[in-house]
This record gives structure tokens, C-alpha cells and sequence, in this order.
């Protein structure tokens, strides 16, 4: 028991795990976009701190890839909507879409092209709730901004409400493995097979009809 702990807090637990959770995401290119273009936003918390809830670590990256993307869309003279895809499963009294809106607002999103999706507590509420945003039109692209550990299963959750999403990565998590434990070590085995039990929960759901 003492050498899994050690081998969890150091990394070398944690490695191997992200690596799968991971793989086929280490970088996407950017999509090509179309007359009507969707970007949605996957929540990723919020944090408390001394200057009130921001968003969590995880989210960080996400608005600013998804701002990018937004500005390189309407460059090409494209209809190009954001949604900010979120509730508030923290229960932190503010949903992760309207924590993360003023900071999308501030890298170029204009006002009438964000859209909030705050009641979703899951990624396949994100999915379920975004598609009923949509509609059942699916002649627009819709491009998914998530970390890369996160990826694999939100593709596959809009998948299942019959759309074809396009990756995004916003980041990629990197952990060298060390020789004393350290609480990144423990934090990424656990987010890693966070996962990995969650894509395997989906592929049963699936299975059983319950997504």
C-alpha cells in the first residue's frame, strides 16, 4: 500500500494514466469553419479566493482557446456563436457559465453571440442541454473546446445526440514523474481516472439505452 501511494504521489501512477486518458489529443489543429459556426465552452468549476469565484485551473486555458477561436471565425465572415456550457455542480452559488461570461466578453466575444448554458452538472448534460440550444438542425459545425483529458468523453456524449463535433484542445496536462510524492501527482492519478471510469460508465449507459 505504501508503494502505491508513493508511485501515485510521484507520478508514476499518474503518468501512464493521463497518457491514456489522453491519447489522440495531444494537439489539434484549428478547424475550418463554416457559414454557421458553434464553439461550446466545457465547464470545467470555479475556485474561491480572495477576489471572489473565478474559474478553476482546469477552465483557464479553455477561454481564452475559445475566444480565439470565436475572433478567427468571424474573420472569415462566418455567423459564429459561443456557448458557455456550465451549471453549478460545486455548488458554489453561481453557475460556471455566467462566472466564465464577463472573461469571453473581455477577449472579443460580442454580447450577441455568447450563449449560456448554466444547468448542466455533468458532460452529458452539457451535451443534452446544448442540443436542446440547437435544436435538431445539424447543418452548422460545432466545435468542442475542452482539455485533453477531458476530450474524448465529451465527444462522445454530443455523439450520442447525433451531431459530429470537431476537437479543440485547449491544453494538455504533462507530469514528470519524481522521485518524492507531490499533491500534482496525487491530483492527476485521480482527474485521469476520473476519466477513464467515466468513459467506461458512458460506453454501459450506452449500451443499456439509459444515453
Amino acid at each position: 500500500m505504501a508503494a502505491l501511494a508513493w508511485a501515485v504521489g510521484a507520478g508514476w501512477f499518474a503518468n501512464p494514466l493521463l497518457d491514456l486518458a489522453q491519447r489522440g489529443y495531444g494537439h489539434t489543429e484549428t478547424p475550418a469553419f463554416t457559414p454557421r459556426t458553434t464553439i461550446v465552452l466545457m465547464g470545467g468549476g470555479t475556485a474561491r479566493t480572495g477576489s471572489g469565484l473565478v474559474p478553476k485551473s482546469d477552465a483557464a486555458p479553455r477561454i481564452p482557446a475559445a475566444a480565439a477561436l470565436y475572433r478567427q471565425c468571424r474573420a472569415t465572415g462566418a455567423s459564429c456563436t459561443v456557448i458557455l456550457s456550465g451549471g453549478d455542480p460545486q455548488h458554489h452559488g453561481q453557475a460556471e457559465a455566467d462566472n466564465y461570461a464577463p472573461y469571453v466578453l473581455a477577449q472579443g466575444v460580442a454580447p450577441g453571440d455568447l450563449v449560456r448554458e448554466n444547468k448542466s452538472l455533468n458532460t452529458y448534460q452539457n451535451a443534452r442541454n446544448v442540443a436542446g440550444i440547437l435544436g435538431p438542425a445539424h447543418d452548422n459545425r460545432l466545435i468542442i473546446v475542452t482539455s485533453a483529458y477531458h476530450m474524448r468523453r465529451s465527444l462522445r456524449a454530443f455523439e450520442a445526440f447525433g451531431y459530429a463535433p470537431v476537437p479543440y484542445v485547449s491544453d494538455v496536462r504533462h507530469i514528470r514523474p519524481t522521485i518524492f510524492p507531490r499533491i500534482r501527482g496525487f491530483v492527476n492519478s485521480e482527474l485521469a481516472l476520473h476519466e477513464l471510469v467515466g468513459l467506461a460508465r458512458f460506453d454501459v449507459y450506452r449500451w443499456l439505452g439509459l444515453y
